[in-house]
């Protein structure tokens, strides 16, 4: 749904508001909750804590040494976080691996920068080994004077860094009126947020002698086995796209495309071409399979749109959310990200009644750009089943719709993409976390 799909609003987005308390007072609120439950009290001697105190034990880590540093050795999680781990769908049956995706785990993400080995990844034809050594891209077409540039010649380009989402058009669309999803993983995973480094887009189209009067698209093409490629409109690889060799302070995983790979921030991440060995400038798009028979949006009128490269305002709460398990009424922080290929985000409402009403999260900070935001809402849970869900808003003043406003403008039938729909959790009296999307 685009901006012009969806009217925008100049006054606040929130519906029978009922704002939380200023943030201060919402910790003190929070930590006295918590010492409400926070278990049996603990002395460290016979003074404290009175008659009912148990003694503070001393663990078997504070009786021997711990292991040795290993040398010359890339640091790994600790063995106890070993279930945070990318996983691929569990709705749809992969009949041949070569064309694949895994997901990020999202209830597991502890502030904004996804790690490295956690960052969702989806390919067409396997993920291939390419020597940088070797490695080319090529720039030509409507050009002055066609280039290669190696990736020595690359790094020695000005570089930049930026921070910025990446999120595959394909996110949630599994579950736009069913609940075929059980936890945040699965039904938003294909969405990761990185620190992205390499050189602007703009300086090798520069060199070459681009006319961006006459020259209006470039296609760019991966050097995997699919070749996959798309059309890009010749302002935005001049004024936002990235080529990009680095990611979270180190050189591109294989499977994030290394050596080097196209980055657009807040398009559709079809668009960031991995593997990148070629841009030719031309006149007009190509109209290649993927952005004919793929990645195009159906319409009401059995027409289908082309070229929705925008991801849209959207957002979801992390925590709690499916699979996870309430331990019983009290004080919880309800969390979640935001995140817009439009600006930045303003605003995260949450309705604990399935939309009836709606309040007011506190943003974390930083809020940046087309960058995932952090916000939280501290919630005294009553142990009688809610329904929660977040709402975002923009710079632009657009609100994230319901599947119901999308509806309005987009026809959802088949391989529905650019779902950005306010999505539901429900919780039961037990606890249990479950997708609510009826």
């Amino acid at each position: 749904m685009s901006n012009k799909d969806m009217p925008t609003r100049s006054g606040p987005p929130i519906v029978d508001r009922m704002r939380e308390a200023p943030p201060s007072a919402d910790r003190r609120q929070f930590l006295r909750s918590s010492i409400a439950v926070a278990g049996a009290a603990v002395a460290t001697g016979a003074s404290i804590g009175g008659a009912n105190a148990q003694k503070l034990e001393i663990p078997p880590s504070n009786k021997e040494p711990g292991r040795i540093l290993e040398p010359k050795v890339y640091g790994l999680p600790s063995k106890y976080e070993a279930h945070v781990k990318r996983n691929r769908t569990d709705v749809f049956v992969n009949r041949q691996n070569l064309s694949d995706w895994s997901m990020t785990p999202l209830q597991h993400q502890h502030g904004i920068i996804t790690p490295n080995g956690l960052i969702f990844e989806r390919h067409h034809a396997g993920i291939p080994d390419i020597d940088p050594a070797k490695h080319v891209v090529a720039l030509h077409g409507m050009v002055k004077q066609p280039l290669k540039f190696t990736m020595d010649d690359l790094l020695r380009y000005p570089a930049t860094s930026k921070f910025h989402f990446i999120e595959c058009s394909g996110n949630g669309l599994t579950d736009w009126k069913k609940n075929a999803s059980k936890t945040v993983q699965q039904t938003h995973g294909l969405l990761s947020c990185a620190q992205w480094t390499g050189v602007p887009a703009s300086y090798l189209l520069e060199a070459a002698g681009v006319d961006v009067s006459k020259g209006k698209w470039v296609l760019c093409e991966g050097a995997d086995g699919s070749a996959h490629a798309r059309s890009i409109p010749i302002e935005k690889m001049m004024s936002e796209a990235m080529i990009v060799y680095a990611m979270n302070g180190e050189m591109l995983r294989p499977e994030n495309g290394y050596p080097v790979r196209l980055f657009i921030p807040g398009w559709e991440g079809n668009v960031s071409i991995k593997w990148l060995r070629r841009m030719k400038v031309g006149d007009q798009p190509w109209h290649l399979r993927s952005e004919t028979a793929r990645y195009t949006d159906p319409m009401p009128n059995g027409k289908w749109r082309q070229f929705s490269f925008a991801m849209e305002c959207k957002s979801v709460i992390t925590r709690p959310s499916g699979g996870m398990k309430m331990q019983g009424k009290g004080h919880y922080e309800i969390e979640g990200f935001a995140w817009s290929g439009n600006g930045k985000i303003t605003a995260v409402d949450i309705t604990l009644d399935g939309g009836k009403t709606w309040r007011e999260a506190r943003l974390e900070d930083p809020i940046l750009d087309k960058c995932l935001t952090r916000f939280r809402y501290s919630w005294d849970w009553d142990g009688g089943p809610a329904k929660i869900a977040s709402r975002a808003v923009d710079s632009t003043g657009y609100v994230q719709p319901t599947v119901a406003d999308i509806e309005k403008s987009r026809a959802i039938v088949g391989f529905v993409q650019h779902h950005n729909a306010i999505f539901p959790w429900s919780i039961e009296p037990d606890g249990e976390v479950k997708n609510a999307i009826a």
